[in-house]
């Protein structure tokens, strides 16, 4: 029993470290992937992406670990995000994998409880860039073509998550 345990504690703690590279790899080389297809990558939003890939494929404490995390090593390795938008973004994520699951236990309809959750931690995020930044950062980070591509991605990251949620927990 106890070498089961083992196997199945270091077969999520590989699972773990594995989405955790591929997050840190693609957050790490996001600029470059900018660069060379010539698109705002920061539209699809990388670091929120992998958070919901660890949400989906791994355990809520590596979520949060990511969620946590992401933002200041792409500060640390890019110096992007500036410092202050970093912790704006950190509390962001942190957000969404606490409402998310937050939400889940109530709803019991995980695509609308992922949508709810990107939804209000993109509101409350909004919502500190105007009280720290002003009205013409927000109106620059939220022109019509980036809200579109938002709430794409938002739909397209929420039916993702639905179906691997749904995949991995029957």
């Amino acid at each position: 029993m106890k070498s089961y345990a083992t196997a199945v504690h270091s077969k999520e703690l590989l699972k773990n470290v594995c989405i955790d590279t591929i997050a840190l790899a693609f957050i790490y080389f996001t600029p470059v992937i900018a660069h060379l297809t010539v698109f705002p990558v920061y539209m699809i939003e990388p670091m929120r992406l992998m958070v919901i890939l660890s949400m989906a494929h791994s355990s809520r404490r590596n979520s949060y670990l990511l969620a946590f995390t992401l933002p200041f090593f792409s500060y640390i390795a890019t110096s992007h995000p500036e410092f202050f938008k970093m912790l704006i973004i950190t509390a962001e994520l942190g957000l969404n994998v606490f409402f998310f699951y937050w939400l889940s236990m109530r709803m019991k309809n995980v695509f609308l409880a992922m949508v709810s959750a990107i939804i209000t931690s993109k509101v409350i995020c909004y919502s500190m860039y105007l009280i720290f930044f002003s009205i013409a950062f927000v109106r620059n980070e939220g022109d019509i073509q980036f809200l579109f591509v938002q709430l794409i991605t938002t739909i397209l990251f929420s039916i993702y998550f639905f179906i691997f949620w749904k995949k991995n927990n029957q």
